[in-house]
C-alpha cells in the first residue's frame, strides 16, 4: 500500500457540502482507504483571480492502485459530483479532487505529474499537507513545512 495525498477544493455551489461529498467517495473506494482529512479554508483564487473563494483542503489515503489508476478514480469521482472540465483552465469548478504526491514517487508523463507540479509554490496545498504531516517530503524539493515557510 502506497500512502498518496489529494488536494481538495471547491469554489462553487455548496461548497463544504460537496467537499465532503468527495470525502465519502473517497473512503467509499474499494482500493483506497482514507486516512486522515485536513480542515478546510478559505482561499482566494490564484491565475484566474475573477471567481468566487475556493474552500481547500487535503487528504490522505492509502491505495494498491498505481499513480495513474488513482488519478482515473480522482476524475471520476469529480465526473459523479458533477464536474465539467469546460471553460477556462484554473476557472472555477463544483470540486476538484488532485493527486499531490504519490509516495516519494516522481512522474512525468502527458496526463500526470507527481508531485504536483505547482505543489510548491501553493499556500493553500501546502497548509493542509504540514495539517496532516508536518515531516511530509516533497520529492525533489524539501518538507512541506519549509516550503511554505519560504512562501511568506
Amino acid at each position: 500500500m502506497t500512502k498518496a495525498y489529494v488536494g481538495l477544493g471547491a469554489n462553487l455551489g455548496e461548497r463544504e457540502q460537496m467537499l465532503a461529498l468527495a470525502l465519502e467517495r473517497l473512503a467509499a473506494e474499494p482500493s483506497l482507504e482514507l486516512v486522515a482529512a485536513s480542515t478546510l479554508r478559505e482561499t482566494e483564487p490564484e491565475d484566474v483571480l475573477d471567481q468566487p473563494r475556493f474552500l481547500n483542503g487535503a487528504a490522505v489515503v492509502e491505495t494498491d492502485l498505481s499513480p495513474r489508476q488513482l488519478l482515473a478514480r480522482l476524475q471520476l469521482i469529480e465526473c459523479e459530483l458533477g464536474r465539467r472540465r469546460a471553460g477556462p483552465r484554473f476557472g472555477p469548478r463544483v470540486i476538484d479532487l488532485d493527486l499531490l504526491l504519490y509516495g516519494s514517487e516522481i512522474v512525468s508523463e502527458p496526463e500526470l505529474e507527481i508531485p504536483h507540479p505547482r505543489l510548491h509554490l501553493r499556500r493553500f496545498a501546502l497548509q493542509p499537507l504540514v495539517e496532516l504531516e508536518p515531516e511530509l517530503e516533497v520529492p525533489g524539493k524539501g518538507p512541506v513545512s519549509a516550503l511554505l515557510a519560504g512562501l511568506d
